[in-house]
């Protein structure tokens, strides 16, 4: 089916912090290789890989040096074979992080750029003698850049970067540039990755007079990009980072000739507000103000991934209270954001954490789960940057959480030891054994909303009961409709939903398959515990 991501679920993992198959202390390909089965239990369809090309890991790998190896200590490009192989004969999709905006400045093509000023390569990045130009873009690692323009000591002229100052921006004005982005990435779809998650793709362009985000000249380009992937290699995928408003991001489905799918980025943020405020007008706010996206599109939504919970699409006075309430220390935040994990910002709540877990599965779009989420695995807040949320894997009481046959000092980053999320309590050995446990749970509902299309394609209709504490809507598609409701609140709470157009249906929770009663014309009432959701099947 070409459109297969619609009815997906997507697994995020970084192959470092997976499971280190060699012993030095890194996750690997080989040793994702031989986890693909616990992936494929889990019941995902599709994975992302975060970038895992030489790098001086500088920025996790997102400074890529080379766009063609595979980074010495995950494996070689023959490893990334074997590993792709071996996930297709399971059924699973395998799509890669490409940075399209910026190199590492050790990249040879920077090397040679700054090195002479006749080079060829000197055209590849955004150059000028002053720092004075393109004065509107806003800065966005705020915490640790000042400028967007960086003095190059060899080069005798400032360089752009819209990231970190050891990532120059590549020249899209340049059609070398466009075109070594296009064999770079058909080099890899040649190996038979599924698709692309396109990083930081609102900033390839620089305009004067502008902020220097979601110009029409990047749009032409994703276009042509998807031109060249739909010709060459039919059914591959292409999913835009844009973290912009909702009537921003759906710029970049094109009419259908751009991405495939873009991540929803504000509606995140707004799950976290309305559970805290116990009122469901955050979530409707967006939602409502989200515009329709074309036939052949779908939104990636997500609780949390590698990077900080970013607060860049809320007002000021909304960042304030979701840092008072979710970041109180200093050190849990970044940048515009919060570095902490799912199961840490729900306080280790049981409830909570499959209330947001059960909306993220039934609100419009393909959800995405981050590596550990499944069984709840906490962060690090005293690591640096967004090291925090990026620790390995925690496969069992083993030694090294059963991640590494290294000596612990060797390992990338600590294990976790925590004695609320630590290794010794928090591990996938200890939650197969337990029917009751976040993992057998997850496993349950990814199940359940593979086996009802209407999650991943049908359409959404709010309700509006007078309990604002109540979250209720209808997804409904191809002659089925479900009925979602939320209670947002930390108390039991009741509520009278209008369902007079159901009349003589029966709600069947899809949860446990039992009957509720019959909807007839007057109110339908029901009563949700604390954190208590409904997902219900109207059958006649």
């Amino acid at each position: 089916m070409s459109d297969w991501y619609k009815d997906a679920v997507f697994y995020e993992v970084h192959v470092k912090a997976f499971y280190d198959a060699d012993g030095n202390g890194a996750g690997d390909f080989a040793g994702l290789t031989q986890k693909l089965d616990y992936i494929r239990d889990l019941g995902v369809d599709c994975l992302w890989i975060l970038p895992m090309y030489p790098s001086p890991l500088k920025d996790d790998g997102y400074d890529i040096a080379d766009f063609y190896g595979i980074h010495a200590s995950y494996g070689t490009v023959q490893d990334f074979q074997t590993f792709m192989d071996a996930a297709h004969e399971r059924g699973l999709r395998v799509i890669a992080d490409l940075v399209m905006n910026h190199t590492s400045d050790q990249h040879p093509w920077f090397q040679a750029a700054r090195a002479d000023r006749a080079s060829p390569y000197r055209d590849y990045y955004v150059w000028s003698d002053s720092d004075e130009r393109y004065r509107d873009a806003r800065i966005i690692f705020t915490d640790t850049e000042k400028s967007n323009w960086s003095w190059d000591p060899v080069a005798k002229q400032y360089y752009w970067h819209r990231f970190f100052s050891h990532q120059p921006d590549l020249n899209y004005d340049n059609p070398e540039v466009q075109q070594a982005v296009l064999e770079a990435i058909s080099f890899w779809l040649e190996m038979g990755v599924d698709g692309f998650r396109l990083d930081a793709v609102p900033y390839l362009y620089e305009r004067e007079g502008t902020n220097c985000e979601n110009l029409p000249e990047t749009h032409a380009f994703i276009k042509r990009l998807r031109g060249f992937v739909d010709e060459s290699y039919p059914g591959r995928f292409l999913l835009a980072e844009a973290n912009q408003w909702p009537e921003d991001v759906v710029a970049y489905f094109g009419q259908g000739d751009e991405c495939h799918m873009c991540y929803h980025f504000p509606i995140m943020p707004r799950l976290f507000m309305a559970l805290r405020q116990e009122d469901r007008l955050p979530i409707v706010e967006i939602l409502n103000r989200t515009p329709a996206i074309p036939e052949t599109a779908q939104w990636g939504m997500f609780l949390r991934n590698h990077d900080e919970l970013t607060l860049e699409m809320v007002t000021d006075e909304e960042r304030d209270y979701l840092y008072a309430e979710y970041a109180n220390e200093r050190r849990m935040r970044l940048n515009l954001g919060i570095r902490r994990r799912l199961a840490p910002l729900m306080d280790n709540g049981r409830r909570r954490i499959e209330l947001l877990n059960a909306l993220l599965f039934s609100l419009p779009g393909s959800p995405f789960l981050y590596y550990g989420d499944e069984i709840g695995m906490g962060d690090n807040i005293y690591m640096g940057d967004r090291d925090g949320v990026r620790t390995p894997m925690q496969w069992s009481l083993d030694r090294n959480a059963g991640f590494s046959r290294a000596d612990f000092a060797q390992l990338y980053f600590p294990i976790n030891m925590d004695p609320v999320y630590g290794y010794q309590s928090v591990n996938v050995e200890a939650q197969q054994r337990h029917s009751t446990s976040l993992l057998h749970w997850m496993r349950q509902m990814i199940m359940m909303r593979k086996k009802h299309p209407v999650f991943g394609r049908g359409s959404l209709e709010f309700l509006h009961p007078e309990n604002r504490k109540v979250l209720a809507f209808t997804r409904s598609y191809d002659g089925e409709t479900v009925l979602c409701l939320y209670n947002l609140a930390r108390s039991s709470q009741p509520v009278l939903l209008d369902l007079s157009r159901y009349e003589g249906m029966t709600p069947m929770d899809l949860q446990y398959q039992v009957p509720f009663p019959p909807i007839e014309m007057r109110l339908y009432q029901l009563a949700l515990n604390e954190y208590g959701f409904y997902w219900l099947l109207l059958k006649k």
